[in-house]
């Protein structure tokens, strides 16, 4: 997101509620959307990233991500490190567009466009959209008609946001919410079952880490990347909150 973005750019939008918005490189603001930012990556963002450029989600945050804590004690936030070239541009971004389009994070996918989601009592999700409108984005001039249910279908994002609402239950914790500090080791239990899906897996079959009961049938070396990332997560309640 832009540092620069006020509330009057925001918009409240029905999921069926129509905006006008294309981007392609015929616009004239192509790419400027990718500089200026401050993207946080969750870890399906990551999971797709690494595979897409053949690193482990450690080396990926080593190369790629700053990992930041507002005051010691609290959950970090990954976010994307960007490139120190006067503008902020994101690594990714070439003349030509995005180098990592198909498995960019979901929050490229997702603008101008802004999804908050929540859990209510019964355990479903229910969501929000705003529609962003930033002065540079010239987006909003095409003719062409989209609606928020419409354009998250196109953009491929059912996936992103069943695990970024899964993720959404660690960061929504009402440990978290009240300001719980943890420990040092319980944040590297977040990073390590979240981000660095390698390592978790190593750590599992050294036992160097162990599954509560009733997640000790899991086999690590079975598992592909989502089962992983599934198993992670659980993994990171209990560790968390014993959940």
């Amino acid at each position: 997101m832009h540092p620069q973005i006020q509330p009057e750019m925001f918009r409240d939008l029905h999921k069926d509620a129509t905006f006008q918005f294309a981007c392609y490189p015929g616009v004239a603001c192509f790419n400027e959307c990718c500089r200026m930012l401050e993207l946080a990556l969750t870890p399906y963002d990551v999971l797709r990233l690494k595979k897409h450029l053949d690193l482990s989600g450690a080396a990926f945050l080593e190369q790629y991500a700053v990992v930041e804590q507002e005051t010691p004690g609290r959950l970090p936030t990954v976010f994307l490190g960007m490139i120190d070239d006067g503008r902020g541009s994101c690594p990714f971004v070439k003349k030509s567009g995005c180098s990592v389009y198909p498995d960019r994070p979901g929050a490229c996918r997702t603008y101008p466009l802004g999804r908050g989601a929540y859990h209510i009592a019964d355990g479903s999700v229910e969501e929000l959209y705003v529609l962003l409108t930033e002065p540079h984005c010239l987006g909003g001039n095409e003719n062409e008609c989209q609606s928020a249910a419409g354009w998250m279908a196109s953009q491929g994002l059912e996936i992103y946001n069943r695990y970024n609402d899964l993720t959404m239950t660690i960061m929504h914790h009402e440990k978290v919410r009240a300001g719980h500090d943890f420990t040092r080791d319980q944040i590297a239990a977040y990073l390590l079952g979240l981000y660095k899906l390698e390592e978790f897996r190593a750590a599992l079959e050294r036992k160097n880490v162990s599954l509560p009961t009733s997640l000790a049938a899991a086999n690590p070396e079975m598992l592909e990347d989502l089962a992983q990332l599934d198993l992670g997560i659980q993994w990171v309640h209990h560790e968390l909150f014993c959940d």
